[in-house]
């Protein structure tokens, strides 16, 4: 069995002032996304306890946890490398010509990506659809409640509360436009071109 541990922060905690303040930044990374991290072995360990012991009444529910914390601990780690101090733009080279074919343009595509921020009541995903073999928007619920099976996170924006709200307060618009500042476009290329390793 895997036993998950929490990726350090590519960034100091103040890197990323004024967008995300070193306050929400701590609380996000060691509290929120610790408690994901911790969520996620207990759900396993509980797992294998259960397969040893014959004994299946809990599973259903650590399998749920699994899912819950699972997506938390992975879309909160791309989370992190998809912001730098030094990001912001726009994107460049392969994935900026993807966007343009697949959106109709830059314009098209963040318009898009900033409805789906607004009214996720989780995040909203960059995905490269394997299937379709295109990029998609997706407006996804807790972690995983309307995600597309097979599809492949490039770029996530957590959009819960504490990811904001002491910055904020209720305006999420504003936390959504500061994120387009800290954009780490290099890390978003990258996991496009594993994408495209891997399906195309």
């Amino acid at each position: 069995m895997t036993n998950h541990e929490l990726p350090p922060l590519p960034y100091d905690y103040d890197a990323l002032e004024p967008s995300i303040s070193e306050q929400v930044l701590t609380w996000h990374h060691d509290t929120h996304h610790q408690g994901y991290v911790n969520g996620l072995n207990s759900a396993e360990e509980e797992l294998e306890q259960n397969r040893e012991n014959g004994d299946f009444e809990s599973t259903p529910a650590a399998m749920e946890n699994v899912t819950h914390n699972g997506c938390g601990h992975y879309l909160h780690t791309m989370f992190w490398e998809n912001m730098s101090p030094n990001g912001g733009g726009e994107p460049e080279g392969d994935l900026a010509t993807r966007i343009e074919a697949d959106f109709g343009s830059y314009e098209a595509w963040k318009g898009e990506f900033e409805a789906a921020a607004g009214a996720a009541g989780g995040w909203a995903l960059l995905v490269y659809d394997p299937v379709a073999k295109q990029l998609r928007n997706l407006k996804v619920d807790r972690h995983d409640l309307h995600a597309l099976w097979g599809s492949h996170p490039i770029l996530a924006l957590d959009v819960w509360e504490h990811s904001y709200y002491y910055d904020y307060g209720p305006d999420r618009g504003s936390f959504i436009d500061a994120f387009f500042d800290v954009i780490n476009w290099e890390s978003v290329e990258d996991e496009y071109q594993t994408c495209l390793d891997h399906f195309e």
